[in-house]
């Protein structure tokens, strides 16, 4: 009496996985919304409306999410502390599925949303292993240490960038024909790119990446953040 049964954890268990799943997702979003709206999230997620809903409930009950009505959500620091390992999960996924499984870098992001709901601590630690404690995922993007710890990268979007030499950091894009195509022009993270000239009124900007002149469009200069002139090491 009183005691869960087998079922009863394992339920508990699953729904503590997607709630972090949840509130990962909502800390992705974050940093290009100052809130999530509930329609955004059911779109990244591929949920409906209801569940999304239902979510948020959960959520906001356990104090890892404020909901501001007509305006969204945005984690609390507590919230932040429980998305992390979610996020570190994910991203450790993306860097096995590219430099194990060979699968392309505009591949893995679905992958390892599917991938990561089989993965327990004991074989996250062996993808940890096998690729070399990585510090960034595939698309630059940092992955927080075992004690959730996230590394704070000083960058921004090369749409915002205000000086002329810079260093990719990361690829902001899921779109995977999007992602090809800047990792084709060589805008790839660790990448040195020198702008050449901007066109007024929120133009193209020309860029000069490993030698060649490329012309970029505000979509592309807004998925490619950069650092000042500081090129990635690896």
């Amino acid at each position: 009496m009183g005691h869960s049964t087998p079922t009863e954890a394992v339920d508990t268990a699953a729904l503590t996985r997607a709630m972090q799943r949840y509130a990962a997702e909502i800390y992705r979003l974050q940093q290009d919304h100052d809130h999530v709206s509930l329609a955004l999230l059911a779109d990244m997620l591929e949920v409906t409306a209801q569940a999304v809903s239902r979510m948020i409930r959960r959520l906001d009950a356990a104090g890892l999410v404020t909901h501001t009505r007509y305006r969204g959500v945005r984690l609390t620091p507590a919230g932040e502390r429980f998305s992390l390992p979610a996020i570190r999960r994910h991203r450790l996924v993306e860097v096995f599925l590219v430099d194990v499984m060979r699968f392309g870098i505009d591949e893995v992001h679905p992958l390892a949303d599917v991938l990561e709901n089989g993965i327990d601590d004991h074989i996250e630690a062996r993808i940890d292993d096998l690729t070399g404690h990585p510090r960034h995922c595939p698309h630059g993007d940092p992955i927080p240490d075992r004690d959730g710890r996230m590394p704070v990268l000083d960058d921004g979007p090369l749409s915002a960038y205000d000086g002329t030499r810079a260093a990719v950091s990361r690829v902001r894009t899921h779109d995977g024909e999007k992602m090809r195509y800047i990792y084709r022009i060589g805008a790839r993270p660790g990448a040195a790119l020198e702008i050449v000239s901007r066109a007024p009124f929120n133009g193209p900007l020309t860029l000069r990446i490993d030698g060649e002149i490329v012309v970029v469009g505000r979509e592309v200069a807004d998925a490619v953040w950069v650092r000042r002139d500081d090129p990635a090491t690896g």
